[in-house]
């Protein structure tokens, strides 16, 4: 199998703010449960659940995890836009004859409608995955390097024994990521083409 480079989804690849920012607003209009969209825009990483069992009583959380999911595709997905140097960085990993893979915590069927809807293509598609969860995905297609802006990311590259590359556009400082045990710490993706031939070289073949 040839080696891929795998990414994290919201805030590495895609800044789904403005959509997801819509969708909690609609989430409480619906439900009449005040959810701060500008606060849970603002830590975008973690599991769905976990967001939402902030501002929802605890027997409420699955209810409003589907009803968020339902008003998703209607809400988040238009406003949505790349993060800078993303369209960039998938085609330098094309270029090094490698592949791309996409491991986010997002459900995979609303990650795929980001990527269909931006035209950013993805070999292998990983969703529903958090932190060391993510560490299976990462191995099971081959992943060589994981690409992703919060320290969870980082952990799960660490748990998968792959380099990880922090990208500081997200809720995590460089410091942070380099806690969490990154390799390299870019500010953004526009930095990533060159720092894969770099590394790249003494990695070995991409086969």
């Amino acid at each position: 199998m040839t080696a891929a480079v795998g990414f994290d989804l919201d805030m590495t690849l895609i800044d789904s703010r403005p959509g997801i920012r819509a969708a909690y607003r609609a989430l409480t209009e619906q439900t009449g449960v005040y959810v701060d969209a500008d606060l849970a825009v603002s830590r975008l990483g973690p599991p769905l659940r976990t967001e939402l069992g902030h501002w929802f009583p605890p027997e409420q959380v699955e209810e409003a995890v589907t009803t968020y999911r339902e008003l998703y595709p209607e809400y988040a997905i238009t406003p949505t836009v790349p993060m800078p140097g993303a369209v960039e960085a998938l085609a330098a990993v094309r270029d090094m004859g490698l592949r791309v893979v996409v491991v986010t915590s997002k459900l995979g069927r609303l990650a795929h409608l980001h990527l269909e809807h931006l035209g950013l293509v993805a070999d292998e598609l990983a969703g529903d995955l958090f932190a060391e969860g993510k560490a299976t995905a990462l191995v099971e297609h081959g992943v060589r390097w994981y690409v992703g802006d919060h320290v969870a990311d980082m952990v799960a590259a660490r748990t998968a024994r792959v380099p990880g590359i922090g990208v500081a556009t997200g809720p995590c400082s460089p410091d942070d990521l380099w806690a969490a045990g990154a390799s390299s710490v870019l500010k953004d993706l526009d930095g990533l083409p060159a720092l894969l031939r770099e590394i790249a070289v003494g990695s070995g073949p991409a086969a």
